[in-house]
């Protein structure tokens, strides 16, 4: 296949050379945009697999993902593949889900959401009566006037502001009411609905991006018309995603090296120069991209001439966590679909237990059934990740208490009559712990900064920074967490990248380096 590549546009005939750190969706999503305008690229990853939260782990069924499950916001994905001259649907194929998930309470009650609004709003009325379905659509007018409503301001905007966005929200008033400044997303959600249980699934929509719903603001409910939007399985499983972004970067000539440690970031005279790697290699180069948690910089722990950069990261409340089992097994009892919820019957005892620093006695369990949800019969042995919400930094930081969690979740499972033949083993399960090793300085936090409070959205770090020549993607960066929101990032940096250059190009034509080396 032939990419069509847009150049970069500057007053000099050199390649100005980008080193990115980290492949996560940010990092492969900038290296893609950058070498499509002709750039040189060079992505460093420290570990084996490219992909960052997008990993799997080997079961007796293969390869199960042990992190995001499900594609929604399509377009991002289209417009990036498309911005390189290529297709998404020739990389990887999506097969949409009109069963969005499925719903279960201890009470015995089940309720089944679709993409289609109409066919959910009967099913809530089956479920929950007339005045259940009509407040289901009040629901939905309500979170799509805030979506339209947040998307130029904030999740378009490089760098949103406080007071840009109090213009737009002036300039359209009848959005105040929906928006619910002065509430937590619980409490709107509370009044919104009269059957708790509706309240409760809506409220974990704040645990996408790593909150608590009653500590999260109002606003967060528009999360709910990402996914209401669209749904998609990745066949195979997310990580083929994350290959076939992998895959067009390399053929864009993006040099991708596995298994690269970055030392730390060359930064002379204010300006970040390029990067050291752990086996004493060091890389020049006109712009750096780094694709992990912002604290890492913050905290110098890629050298001290970053820790200018992200410092709330260091005191701001960190988002949770989550312990996830990975596994394969022939499931029994109630029939599942791709997506399906467990809730506990007392949604305010676990966030209380999240806030306390502690891991849940009873939490709700998120099931993906990775090999259902593909327009076929799943095969005898199926693919598993069950996740549940942990706090970051566990009061207690061991993992002694492992094998008697572990119970707790089987037989949580065994009370809503699903069983897993082999039962899952405890070797399967990630921890808070294991995800700080895996991404440094993250304390275990899957989401960077907590999104508690109204200003949690302008204390995140956007793209550039107060290092010339450093700017951040990923999501623990502007526009925030979530796959397509980490790989949104990447257009704002990129965007900066090439404003940056050209006027530096413009200034002074021998700024640039050239091609990028090995010294």
């Amino acid at each position: 296949m032939t990419f069509s590549r847009p150049q970069f546009k500057a007053s000099t005939s050199v390649r100005p050379r980008v080193a990115v750190i980290g492949a996560g969706v940010g990092g492969l999503a900038s290296a893609i945009r950058l070498a499509a305008h002709g750039f040189e690229v060079t992505l460093l990853e420290r570990h084996k697999h490219a992909g960052g939260k997008i990993r799997t782990l080997p079961s007796a069924a293969g390869p199960v993902d042990a992190g995001p499950t499900v594609l929604t916001m399509r377009h991002v994905f289209d417009d990036l593949f498309r911005y390189a001259g290529a297709r998404l649907d020739d990389h990887v194929t999506l097969i949409p889900q009109s069963l969005l998930a499925r719903h279960f309470w201890p009470d015995g009650s089940q309720l089944d959401l679709y993409a289609d609004t109409d066919q959910s709003a009967e099913a809530i009325r089956a479920f929950a009566g007339p005045r259940a379905a009509a407040e289901f659509w009040s629901f939905s007018k309500r979170t799509a006037e805030l979506f339209d409503t947040f998307d130029a301001p904030m999740m378009r905007a490089p760098d949103p502001k406080l007071g840009a966005l109090i213009r737009h929200v002036l300039s359209n008033p009848k959005v105040i009411g929906p928006m619910a400044p002065l509430s937590s997303l619980a409490g709107m959600l509370g009044r919104q609905f009269s059957d708790p249980r509706l309240a409760q699934l809506f409220g974990r929509y704040a645990t996408y991006v790593g909150g608590s719903p009653y500590r999260s603001p109002a606003v967060l409910a528009l999360i709910w018309q990402a996914e209401a939007s669209g749904v998609w399985v990745v066949k195979g499983g997310m990580h083929k995603l994350a290959g076939a972004m992998a895959e067009l970067a390399a053929a864009l000539g993006v040099d991708i090296r596995l298994g690269a440690h970055v030392d730390h970031i060359d930064v002379k005279g204010g300006r970040a120069r390029g990067v050291g790697l752990a086996d004493g290699a060091h890389l020049s180069a006109d712009a750096v991209v780094f694709n992990g948690d912002p604290r890492a910089l913050a905290s110098g722990a890629l050298g001290a001439g970053c820790t200018s950069v992200a410092r709330q990261s260091l005191r701001g409340e960190r988002s949770f966590s989550a312990r996830v089992y990975s596994f394969a097994a022939v499931p029994c009892g109630v029939e599942l679909a791709h997506h399906n919820v467990f809730f506990d019957g007392d949604p305010a005892a676990e966030f209380a237990d999240l806030h306390a620093g502690r891991v849940p006695r009873q939490p709700s369990l998120y099931i993906c059934a990775e090999d259902r949800g593909q327009g076929q019969a799943p095969p005898p042995l199926e693919r598993f990740e069950i996740i549940t919400n942990a706090p970051a930094d566990p009061a207690d930081a061991s993992d002694r208490e492992l094998p008697l969690w572990h119970e707790t979740i089987i037989h949580r499972a065994k009370r809503f009559n699903l069983i897993f033949t082999p039962t899952p083993d405890p070797s399967t399960i990630t921890t808070p712990r294991m995800f700080d090793r895996l991404f440094p300085e993250t304390k275990g936090a899957l989401y960077g900064q907590s999104p508690h409070g109204m200003m949690a959205a302008f204390h995140r770090p956007t793209a550039c920074t107060p290092v010339r020549g450093l700017y951040l993607v990923g999501g623990g960066a502007h526009p925030g967490a979530g796959v397509p929101m980490a790989t949104l990032s990447a257009r704002h940096a990129v965007a900066a990248i090439l404003s940056d250059l050209t006027s530096m190009s413009r200034s002074d034509p021998t700024a640039m380096l050239g091609g990028m080396s090995t010294e």
